[in-house]
């Protein structure tokens, strides 16, 4: 038995890291064995913890409290580490010290990191951005269905995946269509020839978007005059619709249809043109 008892006192006490001088650092067996024992049981209080804050929470509260728990589970191991190391006779102190200049260099390394996360954090608190939000950045449209401390992803129009750093929420413009409210307002522009029925055009105008599947009701679409071009009358169709990621193929479907009762009502869409007058003068003059 005492023999048993040995090896088990030789195995606890065994120095991963000798001391070189004394009062130096040093790390045994049994140091790394409490540090993991005190992890675990910070985890198990942890779990204990979130189950109770998150218990009244929605699917989409609980998802972003997740992303922020984990970054704060993170911090929370860290220190117990090097509480449980201090209490355990290793001079942590000494470590950090000496490791200073390491950390401020990871620190540099790591500073667009941290911009995320506390982008991230950001976004999660003030709810800034929610998932199946419809978002244009850089001319690149998509919608949200994952937000994450570090990055927050989009799926686009051709089915493609975008992935974005959340520290760019900071630093760019970035516009949320569905921020206010999940409809938008879109517009076509269309151009008709000088001498054409006004009153005509936008009573066609009005037709297409009322018949046309995706289009809102409510609010009713609108028709402007918007300006007299140098080789058309220029229209500008306003409606809203339902799912703005979806708009692009609800245009050009009324774009068919707009071309297709113009042509029935001898509507002109006209092509840019100039008239050129040449002007001779007489060889005697």
């Amino acid at each position: 038995m005492k023999e048993i008892w040995d090896q088990i006192k030789e195995f606890l006490t065994f120095p991963i890291v000798e001391r070189t001088n004394p009062g130096g650092f040093h790390l045994d067996t049994w140091m790394i064995i409490l540090a993991v024992l005190a992890i675990i049981a910070a985890s198990l209080v942890l779990r204990g913890i979130k189950k109770i804050l998150t218990r009244k929470m929605d699917a989409s509260d609980k998802l972003k409290f997740d992303s922020i728990f984990k970054f704060f589970n993170y911090i929370v191991y860290i220190i117990v580490t090097i509480m449980v190391l201090n209490a355990t006779g290793v001079n942590v102190t000494a470590v950090l010290t000496a490791s200073a200049a390491i950390f401020v260099g990871i620190g540099f390394a790591l500073q667009d990191f941290f911009k995320d996360i506390i982008a991230g954090i950001s976004i999660l608190v003030d709810k800034s951005l929610l998932v199946n939000d419809i978002i244009e950045l850089d001319g690149k449209v998509g919608r949200v269905f994952e937000i994450k401390l570090r990055s927050t992803r989009a799926i686009t129009r051709d089915d493609k995946v975008l992935v974005i750093p959340n520290h760019l929420f900071l630093q760019q413009t970035i516009f949320n269509y569905t921020q206010n409210h999940a409809k938008t307002r879109e517009h076509i522009s269309i151009g008709v020839a000088y001498g054409s029925d006004t009153e005509k055009v936008k009573e066609l105008l009005l037709d297409c978007a009322n018949d046309q599947k995706g289009v809102l009701k409510s609010p009713e679409p609108f028709v402007l005059f918007n300006d007299f071009g140098d080789s058309a009358l220029q229209f500008g169709l306003y409606f809203f619709v339902r799912d703005s990621f979806t708009d692009p193929r609800v245009k050009s479907e009324l774009r068919f249809a707009i071309d297709k009762s113009f042509r029935a009502h001898q509507i002109s869409i006209p092509f840019p043109q100039r008239d050129i007058h040449i002007i001779t003068q007489n060889e005697n003059n």
